[in-house]
């Protein structure tokens, strides 16, 4: 069939029941799909359904109906080409859940205002280059220590281990592209796997955050350009690569690829991009591409 159409919950809930798909199936067909049987890529937690005869956002519309509100995401994808060879991920709210400027400025107890910046330009309310030059001067003869600091409450995103354990082990390459700041996607890279990183350079002098950030500031259009020179550097389509972000400054990169996924992203960036995932976990981008539990690692 020319679509599917995967359902995919939460593996730390495993919600997903055989009565659900069999409503969602049948929600389809009465709107008008020729539709297959439930195929179970992992019990409880992703099933997929092929349909056609109807188009994405309609099978998306019936799909909600039957479901009644359940946290379950739904994502219309192409069984061709499914499986991507090429991984450019954001890094804050992505692959780890901080937000590495705002860990800085609660350290260094500057209050609320460059979190809320950092909301503001995520939500593309700000512009994103503006944003951080803002945010970075606040911490202008801050000790080079504090970033240490900062590092220390790193948190991993659930699904970010095993997102990266299996699709190394399946030979895709995984690049790291981030509007923050060097300092942390490395130790992220190594920590994870990542093939290559890209950020921003905090600029230090005598051991004190100079309040500046090497010039040009890596946003949006560097995003783009990474996710572009790396599908020529790998020999492979723009449609063969996966991206995922959840900020404003992610979108370009998102609505380029293949399979651009916003993950638990900003309003106005679910809005926009083509997939979105906000109830699952990270494997969730794995189910996207119809992995099978028995090919995750780490589950």
């Amino acid at each position: 069939m020319q679509n599917i159409l995967t359902l995919i919950s939460d593996p730390r809930g495993g919600i997903l029941s055989e009565r659900m798909a069999g409503a969602v199936r049948d929600a389809l067909a009465l709107a008008g799909a020729r539709v297959a049987k439930a195929d179970w890529l992992d019990p409880g937690v992703a099933c997929d359904i092929p349909f056609d005869r109807i188009a994405a956002a309609a099978a998306v519309n019936a799909a909600k109906v039957a479901l009644r509100g359940a946290p379950v995401d739904l994502l219309v994808v192409n069984p061709e080409n499914r499986r991507k060879q090429v991984l450019v991920a954001d890094m804050e709210s992505t692959i780890i859940k901080n937000e590495m400027l705002d860990e800085l400025a609660d350290i260094a107890d500057l209050g609320p205002g460059i979190a809320d910046i950092t909301r503001r330009a995520m939500n593309g309310e700000l512009d994103f280059e503006a944003a951080l030059r803002e945010r970075v001067a606040l911490l202008k003869d801050l000790p080079e220590g504090l970033l240490d600091r900062a590092a220390a409450r790193i948190q991993p995103m659930p699904g970010a281990t095993t997102l990266l354990r299996t699709l190394k082990s399946h030979g895709v390459y995984c690049a790291l592209v981030s509007g923050g700041f060097d300092f942390y996607t490395r130790m992220i890279q190594e920590r994870f796997g990542f093939d290559e990183q890209q950020a921003n350079h905090l600029v230090v002098t005598f051991d004190k955050l100079a309040g500046s950030v090497r010039e040009p500031i890596l946003g949006r259009e560097a995003k783009l350009d990474a996710l572009k020179r790396i599908a020529i550097a790998r020999h492979v389509e723009l449609g063969d690569c996966l991206t995922v972000g959840d900020g404003a400054n992610d979108l370009a990169m998102l609505q380029a690829a293949g399979l651009g996924i916003a993950f638990r992203a900003k309003p106005v960036v679910q809005a926009q991009a083509r997939f979105s995932i906000q109830h699952g976990d990270l494997t969730g981008l794995l189910y996207a591409q119809g992995y099978r539990r028995d090919e995750i690692l780490g589950r």
